[in-house]
């Protein structure tokens, strides 16, 4: 191995699986390391004033910008009730709740941002592995179909429909822990009612 490769090496070594061009900075890499590491293919760009080292970057790269500029990002929604098979449509920009009050990040790639009460943010919020040591928030399934119903306004009222008519005919699906969800949430419980009483 040549003294530039193994500096180049050494360089890379000190950078996490994804980071900030801040983050480079602050571990001592000068713009031209950079450049020669990226040029070389060894980081790898995911947005803007981000990066992931291609040894170990093996995930989704738009879900890893996010989870690294928002660390309570949690996926939502249509792009949630896609992840739990409760619909089929494959969503052309990734649903991202964050509190409300959050900035929203800056990132290329194409994201739909909704801004949840800090108050009820959390209900339903697990965490999924994203690969490089990097995590992001997915809602639960009930949590998801609550969400359809009280923002049909917004997201037509088909979506949490087909999500619970799909929803129903899983094994072991409780509506009495669906209805729960709903009355923790405004806008969701009296819909979400009426279609159970129709669909059950």
């Amino acid at each position: 191995m040549s003294v530039v490769t193994t500096a180049r090496q050494n360089y890379l070594e000190r950078l996490p699986a994804t980071f900030t061009y801040a983050q480079a900075r602050q571990l001592g890499l000068s713009d031209w390391t950079l450049y020669r590491l990226r040029d070389d293919h060894l980081i790898e760009p995911l947005g803007r004033g981000l990066y992931g080292r291609t040894d170990l970057a093996d995930g989704d790269h738009d879900l890893l910008a996010i989870a690294t500029r928002a660390p309570r990002a949690t996926l939502c929604l249509r792009s949630a009730l896609a992840r739990h098979g409760l619909i089929d449509d494959i969503p052309a920009a990734i649903d991202i709740a964050l509190p409300r009050g959050t900035r929203t990040p800056a990132l290329d790639a194409p994201f739909s941002w909704h801004h949840f009460d800090a108050a009820t943010f959390d209900l339903g919020r697990e965490q999924i592995e994203l690969g490089a040591g990097r995590t992001i928030g997915l809602y639960s399934a009930e949590r998801c179909i609550a969400d359809a119903f009280r923002l049909a306004g917004h997201e037509g009222p088909e979506l949490g429909n087909e999500a619970l008519r799909r929803w129903l005919r899983r094994r072991g699906s409780a509506p009495a822990a669906l209805l729960k969800m709903a009355a923790q949430l405004p806008r969701a419980e009296a819909s979400l009612r009426r279609s159970l009483q129709i669909l059950l």
